[in-house]
């Protein structure tokens, strides 16, 4: 492996990306020469513009940093310098020229096992789902959507009581473990690539605030993993008389009786607690 090791570009935006960024500095094998993440954009109660995590992580470590508006705005003259493009959880895709522009490509960590749960909700979509395990792909990204060719792959189960948080935590932390390593591997050109298994595929859709509100027609169990998968975000909700409850934790108990709708339960006047007496049972 060359000393001075990959000359490298950053592309990404939230917290689970900064776990990786703050990885690869700190190992310091592999230069990173300027990051990318998209612009700040309005959040909270107040909509006031806010820095994505990478952004705040490379102000930190002082990096060059680009703010491309779109996919359109990011220039393959910013690449033609590095080495390679590692880019996590960045929320654009990005144009076939951009993925051509380094001389060693461009690589993707997504927190998926591949090709199951390609896009942009695989974390919350294995939970809702049922799937017994989770982990992190790292790939060399080609023009199609998740697609490309395999370079590692972690696995990591999913517990029973696991949340959408709660798993993404502990796929961050294995990203930020794996990543050096395949670094150090592409550099000595010792990487080798599985093509994915198209006839496994499946498509992780963007969740909708839509998709949060629970349906009470549906089995419990069903419910339950959603009020998992949305926990901390979107959050699962339902209407209870005349009032939209957030729920956040949920749980199935065998049945005692019929199914029957959830009622309201009054608290103290500053708070009101709500809890399903039977719910629908699968």
């Amino acid at each position: 492996m060359n000393k001075a090791g990959l000359s490298l570009a950053f592309a990404g935006t939230p917290p689970f990306a900064r776990r990786g960024l703050e990885a690869v500095l700190a190992a310091g094998r592999h230069p990173v020469q300027r990051v990318f993440t998209q612009p700040d954009r309005p959040a909270g109660r107040n909509r006031r513009a806010r820095q994505s995590a990478v952004k705040e992580c490379a102000l930190q470590y002082g990096l060059p940093l680009l703010q491309p508006e779109n996919a359109g705005a990011f220039r393959p003259g910013a690449l033609r310098d590095i080495d390679l493009l590692l880019v996590v959880a960045y929320g654009l895709l990005l144009p076939p020229e951009i993925l051509a522009t380094p001389g060693q490509g461009c690589v993707n960590i997504h927190a998926s096992l591949l090709p199951r749960w390609r896009g942009a909700a695989p974390i919350q979509r294995a939970i809702e789902a049922g799937d017994r395990e989770s982990g992190i792909t790292i790939m060399r990204m080609e023009a199609g959507l998740d697609s490309g060719p395999i370079m590692e792959q972690m696995a990591c189960p999913i517990q029973a009581g696991d949340t959408g948080g709660a798993l993404h935590e502990r796929l961050a932390e294995i990203s930020a473990d794996a990543i050096n390593p395949v670094l150090d591997r592409i550099a000595a050109q010792t990487i080798s690539q599985t093509p994915q298994d198209e006839r496994q595929a499946s498509y992780a859709q963007k969740i909708s605030k839509q998709e949060a509100e629970l349906d009470w027609g549906r089995p419990a169990l069903e419910l339950a993993r959603k009020v998992r998968a949305f926990n901390p975000a979107p959050v699962a909700r339902a209407r209870l008389g005349n009032r939209q409850a957030r729920i956040w934790e949920a749980g199935v108990k065998p049945a005692a009786g019929p199914p029957a709708r959830p009622v309201r339960l009054q608290g103290p006047k500053t708070a009101w607690t709500f809890r399903p007496v039977r719910t629908c049972w699968p």
